[in-house]
């Protein structure tokens, strides 16, 4: 049933009037325009997505953007010095050393809007806290207010387990997908955090950049906001290839996959 949902939204923004000159359908631009938050889902090492990303911050003129791929740290030295060309923004974001896939993809949605820029990455330190002593611990004290110290219903851990076990190629041992499962859920409240924030500081509207994972509303971000939250109106963008995408979102456009190595390669490799 939820991939019966999830083909449906697709088809109505694949079937949606589009602008002359973009790929966001008229009704899910409108959507967006009437949103307090516009989360920006993608894949992503697909150059298409990011062109959708851009578009999308000219249609929604953001308050402020919130990064899943720059920390807070990072943030704050882009406020306190512009970039003027993606070098000067890789050195001040220290991009390269972070592992995301080659800044000059992304650099077009940061010259989308000149809206400052949260950052909502986990820093390794944390990521390491939360897989050895728990999420809840690298939240400090946040996390019961974001609800980390509430374990997740044992069919809801089981089926993220399970994601995560597939997103690995079956290559992680039983014992480290408890872990996975706590850093992803770390990742999401430390984003909602991030929006709450940006939220109380410029009055929104608020757009954010990160991965489909965190971006759908069955299991990522939006669960969080509606919680802590709930008058704000949050619309979910997420991104697909080929039609292929897990998870719930207001609207999904579709983009060809890219040519990329097989990823299980390098779990071969380590065996």
């Amino acid at each position: 049933m939820r991939q019966l949902a999830i083909l449906l939204c697709a088809l109505v923004v694949t079937a949606g009037v589009g602008r002359a000159d973009g790929l966001i359908p008229d009704d899910v631009a409108d959507a967006m325009r009437a949103a307090d938050v516009v989360i920006l889902g993608e894949i992503h090492d697909n150059p298409q997505h990011h062109i959708v990303q851009k578009e999308a911050l000219e249609i929604i003129n953001p308050s402020a953007v919130v990064w899943e791929m720059v920390t807070e740290e990072g943030a704050q030295r882009l406020a306190q010095k512009a970039a003027t060309n993606p070098e000067e923004l890789d050195r001040i974001l220290k991009w390269a050393e972070m592992g995301w896939p080659s800044l000059s993809m992304y650099y077009p949605v940061f010259q989308a809007t000149d809206a400052p820029v949260y950052g909502a990455m986990v820093p390794r330190a944390a990521a390491r806290a939360a897989m050895e002593r728990g999420a809840a611990t690298a939240l400090g004290a946040d996390a019961a207010r974001y609800g980390l110290t509430v374990p997740l219903s044992a069919a809801d851990q089981a089926e993220r387990e399970a994601d995560q076990l597939a997103a690995h190629c079956d290559a992680l041992p039983q014992e480290a997908l408890p872990q996975m499962v706590a850093i992803q859920r770390l990742r999401d409240a430390v984003l909602t955090r991030s929006i709450l924030r940006a939220d109380d500081e410029t009055g929104g509207p608020i757009a954010v950049i990160t991965g489909n994972g965190h971006a759908r509303k069955d299991r990522g971000i939006p669960t969080f906001t509606s919680r802590l939250r709930p008058g704000l109106k949050v619309f979910v963008l997420g991104q697909s290839e080929d039609g292929a995408i897990s998870g719930e979102f207001d609207a999904v456009i579709d983009s060809p996959s890219v040519e990329r190595e097989d990823p299980c390669l390098a779990f071969q490799t380590q065996n």
